[in-house]
């Protein structure tokens, strides 16, 4: 831990960003770092692990954890996914969380709304995708939620435009408890290079292939390795299925749709680590996988 001899004047802490499946949490987090590190997609339960985030300012540092939807749980994959987000709850200094500008609250808010009973942690509210409604809309919106809830702070903001941003930043500063810089001021994730790869993948899954694939898709990187003589860095990675046809489909027609995937996720990787990359994918069906404790633990879900 990196102190900077100062805590009586800098603030630092860590913040769970919550919300149901597909409110903009990654968007969020992306926006706040001004670079992606977390999957994007339209498609619901895309973040399946807690992704932390480092926002610097003068004053302080702030910690986010970027954390998979809560929603009501079936398959042994989903109900990781939300323990994997509510046992942030009592191991931060404070709770983010995020909702949709509608004027109807659905039966999906009200339960991760009761899940914040016993937190004693403050908690703001952050009402986003304004750009979709008017402002007396937004009015009704933030009067419907502060009834349900009595929230530190109710912000409107646009994850995907940027407004709003800012000022939820200066008051989750406000908010933030005093203490020491716990990671150097450069440093803007605490997760690896292959993880952020390995979702780079999963994000171009997400994008190209019909609704059940995506879910029944694991990414492991089974090589990094930098080929200093051509100045590239050579990635070889597994995409694991459930099903013989999910592999043909993500394979596609004489290889086109896994060729898609690679030049895609090959373009982003590139843009993050600022080299030439040569993307090797394979796919492999391990049937029954996201059901099955110990193929979880294999494959990252632990």
């Amino acid at each position: 831990m990196e102190d900077i001899g100062n805590g009586d004047k800098f603030k630092s802490g860590f913040i769970s960003i919550i919300g149901k499946t597909n409110v903009g949490k990654s968007t969020l987090l992306n926006r706040i770092l001004g670079q992606k590190i977390t999957i994007i997609s339209a498609k619901p339960q895309t973040t399946r692990n807690r992704i932390q985030g480092i926002k610097n300012t003068p004053h302080a540092q702030m910690i986010f954890l970027d954390t998979p939807g809560i929603h009501r749980a079936k398959s042994k994959l989903n109900r990781y996914m939300v323990k994997e987000a509510t046992r942030t709850y009592n191991q931060v200094d404070m709770i983010l969380l995020l909702v949709e500008a509608k004027t109807s609250i659905g039966d999906a808010d009200r339960f991760v709304i009761e899940t914040l009973r016993e937190v004693n942690v403050p908690i703001i509210l952050a009402i986003n995708k304004i750009d979709l409604l008017d402002k007396g809309s937004i009015l009704i919106t933030i009067d419907k939620f502060r009834r349900l809830y009595d929230f530190e702070k109710i912000i409107p903001i646009s994850a995907l435009k940027g407004s709003g941003v800012d000022p939820l930043l200066v008051e989750i500063e406000r908010l933030l408890p005093f203490g020491p810089r716990y990671f150097p001021e450069e440093m803007i994730t605490d997760i690896s290079e292959r993880f952020i790869v390995a979702e780079i993948i999963r994000e171009k899954i997400f994008h190209l292939t019909s609704f059940e694939i995506p879910y029944s898709v694991a990414v492991v990187i089974d090589d990094f390795k930098e080929k200093e003589d051509i100045n590239t860095i050579v990635i070889r990675a597994t995409i694991h299925v459930e099903q013989p046809s999910q592999k043909g489909i993500l394979i596609g027609k004489r290889g086109s749709m896994l060729k898609e995937i690679g030049r895609m996720a090959r373009m982003d990787v590139e843009n993050l680590l600022g080299t030439k990359v040569y993307l090797d994918l394979w796919v492999k069906v391990e049937k029954g996988w996201s059901k099955d404790a110990s193929a979880l633990r294999r494959l990252g879900y632990r």
